[in-house]
């Protein structure tokens, strides 16, 4: 009998320890070894030569519009973008049609990802009026990653913008609560601030002080309710100073759009589709995100993968809705800015594998070690590749960042010691389960 179901050898391997070569020993979907392992049997052995073994990137904040508007997206076509792009698993937002606000809801979308997610997942709760007190319940339901409040409209109907509300959610449940801030009433008192067909003037609409009054807001409540809050994309250098006074409390989420766009150039050259919430802002805020990230301020990076068709993004702005794919590029553009030199290959193991895995509390995911899932994002790092448009796998068809060149590019998507993508190629469909969370574990013997 071989002492491994697969080995990956002759590569370069990022664990707790280190950056260097290693082989890895898979038995029953989990890293079962992981060193010399030349002299080992194997069932398959793959040969991982002048590549990296990453951990397998999370993507803890993905719209895959199932149900309500499958023809954007689904739960098939986004996890296959996820799969294609070296993502192993993602959490689902809970503004879809209906919402995902009950147990039904949660339990519907966990049907519907049976045989179909091709990649691991989990679905937020939405927070309402209606359920603020039944949170600490449904928080707890096995594929839940969480509860997610928006503070401002957005895309969708889910929203819990009074303090009332927000008091009452934060009091209902332990886990940690992921944000959307933004101040519903300032956004619209300033709705005629969008100018028609002029998307350059989202973020003036949308302003810093929007965002920054929701954050203080969320943080003063959340401190007097004594709960954790995830605030997410993140886009001002205000807000990146004060959650730097509250890092016991908040933890903080960036996307690849923030940080690689800014206006005004992004509007110009995009137009709407460079529209997203909250918006894209100029070269002074980004800067300020990187600085946040040098500095660790920043936990986590998510895409907040969020498509809409090209004939609904082609409509005049401001009637154009909010939001851009974004799960199948996160890997190859933050890779790219690796390779510019803004980040380490540790750091940006450390906001998409590890950060999601301490925010959350995914068992068993987020590390190449013994005993975790063998959940794998194996790159070149040498590679030269342009994101091409046929390489798009999101129903809806377009990218951004379609044409841009970049340095670094995920080949291989191994989940739980399966080979799911393979230089380009979908290997192993449906093989996605939802993922599992230290708080909700249920009494295993030993």
């Amino acid at each position: 009998m071989p002492d491994f179901d697969l080995l990956l050898t002759d590569g370069e391997i990022v664990t707790p320890s280190g950056r260097g070569p290693a082989a890895i020993g898979i038995r029953d979907g989990r890293i079962a070894a992981i060193g010399d392992l030349g002299g080992a049997a194997a069932a398959e052995r793959i040969s991982v030569s002048g590549l990296t073994v990453l951990p397998g990137v999370i993507d803890s904040q993905v719209h895959f519009r199932e149900p309500g508007a499958t023809h954007k997206e689904d739960l098939e076509s986004g996890t296959r973008a996820a799969a294609m792009g070296g993502v192993t698993a993602v959490f689902e937002m809970p503004n879809t049609a209906p919402q995902t606000v009950d147990a039904a809801a949660i339990q519907d979308k966990l049907d519907r990802a049976a045989g179909r997610a091709h990649v691991d997942h989990a679905f937020f709760v939405g927070a309402t009026g209606g359920n603020a007190d039944l949170l600490g319940a449904l928080e707890r339901l096995p594929g839940v990653c969480g509860v997610k409040i928006f503070m401002g409209s957005s895309t969708g109907g889910l929203l819990l913008p009074d303090d009332g509300g927000l008091a009452r959610a934060l009091r209902s449940g332990v886990r940690r609560i992921a944000i959307h801030a933004e101040d519903d009433l300032r956004l619209t008192a300033r709705k005629d601030l969008a100018e028609a067909g002029r998307p350059e003037t989202h973020p003036v609409w949308r302003d810093e002080e929007t965002a920054i009054r929701a954050t203080r807001r969320i943080l003063h409540l959340a401190s007097a309710a004594g709960r954790r809050i995830h605030v997410l994309h993140i886009t001002t250098a205000q807000e990146m100073a004060l959650l730097a006074e509250f890092k016991d409390l908040a933890t903080v989420e960036v996307t690849p759009q923030h940080l690689t766009l800014a206006a005004p150039d992004c509007y110009a050259e995009l137009g709407t589709h460079a529209q997203m919430n909250p918006p894209i802002r100029d070269a002074h805020h980004r800067a300020a995100l990187w600085q946040a990230v040098a500095d660790g301020v920043v936990d986590v990076i998510g895409s907040d993968h969020a498509p809409h068709t090209a004939e609904e993004k082609a409509k005049d702005y401001p009637a154009t809705p909010s939001g851009m794919p974004g799960v199948q590029t996160l890997v190859p553009l933050m890779l790219n800015h690796v390779a510019a030199g803004r980040l380490s290959l540790e750091r940006f193991v450390d906001l998409t594998s590890a950060g999601p895995q301490r925010i959350y509390g995914i068992a068993g995911k987020g590390r190449i070690a013994v005993g975790y899932d063998a959940d794998f994002t194996i790159v070149d790092l040498g590679a030269k590749r342009r994101i091409e448009q046929d390489w798009l796998a999101s129903r809806c068809g377009w990218s951004p960042f379609a044409g841009m060149n970049v340095s670094g590019w995920p080949v291989m998507t191994v989940i739980r010691g399966q080979v799911v993508m393979r230089d380009d190629e979908l290997l192993a469909p449906g093989l996605g389960r939802p993922c599992r969370f230290v708080e909700t574990l249920p009494t295993r013997p030993l």
